[in-house]
């Protein structure tokens, strides 16, 4: 197990974890950012971080690993073959999350739903609907890092490597703009 100083290192090193002026996907701005695809770059953090979540799911018969696209892919790729079972994701199609290239879920199999960040829950709800609608259970979900500071409720069990409450303001309750900062950057992976 991975503890919280362990992780805030892995993800401050490879530049997923970041300080300085941000304009969030909300539109707020804050003095932190996590972009985990930096931390997702790197096989050994990957595995580091992986394995933090397997042990946690190990005794929980999981038959499959399943993720969202994009963020999910490499996380539930990596949780599987620790687990060593199959591992799928999910991904839009006409705006909607759906499985595809051929990935089916067996009836009454129990799948992990894995993400790399989770701030409002909504693609993970979205790949939950997915695997109850094709007949599976979700025996609990992990994420990389709860950016919800734990709020996000999925009406399971949730394991996080890393858990955090970002603060972020209005823009024109920012103290960051208001003591003259700079222009807040937008990093994200959304336009």
């Amino acid at each position: 197990m991975l503890s919280n100083p362990e992780a805030i290192g892995i993800f401050t090193r490879s530049g997923a974890l970041m300080e300085g002026h941000f304009k969030l996907t909300s539109g707020r701005h804050s003095n932190r950012y996590m972009q985990c695809a930096q931390v997702l770059q790197y096989p050994q953090y990957t595995e580091q971080l992986a394995a933090h979540i397997a042990e946690k799911y190990a005794d929980d018969k999981i038959d499959m690993v399943i993720g969202p696209a994009m963020g999910g892919i490499i996380v539930a790729y990596e949780v599987a073959r620790q687990l060593k079972v199959p591992g799928i994701f999910c991904e839009r199609e006409n705006g909607q999350m759906a499985l595809r290239r051929g990935f089916t879920i067996a009836p009454g199999s129990r799948l992990l739903v894995v993400e790399d960040v989770v701030t409002t829950g909504g693609s993970v709800n979205e790949v939950i609907e997915i695997v109850r609608a094709a007949g599976g259970e979700v025996a609990g979900v992990a994420v990389l890092v709860d950016r919800s500071a734990g709020k996000v409720d999925f009406g399971v069990r949730k394991e996080a490597v890393l858990t955090m409450d970002i603060e972020s303001w209005l823009p024109d309750e920012c103290p960051l703009c208001r003591d003259g900062q700079g222009e807040a950057i937008k990093p994200g992976s959304r336009s």
